[in-house]
């Protein structure tokens, strides 16, 4: 496994140690049943620490978003939706305009 790889599931590693352990567990298992090769990332913005940035991560299963460009990049909103329950409400936008009264970032 390569050095990207371990750092990817790394990354959703420490979203999955954020929820409760039997929905860890479920969420594990759907991820492998789809694939884990079949999870993309995508990055925007700046790789300079302290600068706006945004990344997401895409699977059958799963979207998560991490969100750094509001408030010169000190506000940070991240979020994991479950493709098959939350029937492609865009949640990050709708507290962007709810909460900043501004136009969420450009995808």
């Amino acid at each position: 496994m390569g050095d990207q790889r371990r750092l990817f599931d790394d990354l959703l590693e420490a979203y999955l140690q954020n929820v409760a352990a039997p929905v860890a567990v479920r969420e594990r298992a759907r991820l492998d049943a789809a694939g884990r090769g079949r999870i993309h990332f995508a990055w925007a913005g700046s790789i300079t620490p302290g600068d706006e940035m945004y990344y997401r991560v895409h699977g059958p299963t799963l979207l998560i978003e991490f969100d750094n460009t509001v408030d010169d990049a000190t506000h940070i909103h991240t979020l994991w939706r479950d493709a098959a329950g939350d029937f492609g409400r865009d949640l990050l936008r709708e507290h962007h305009m709810a909460a900043h009264a501004a136009e969420p970032a450009k995808e």
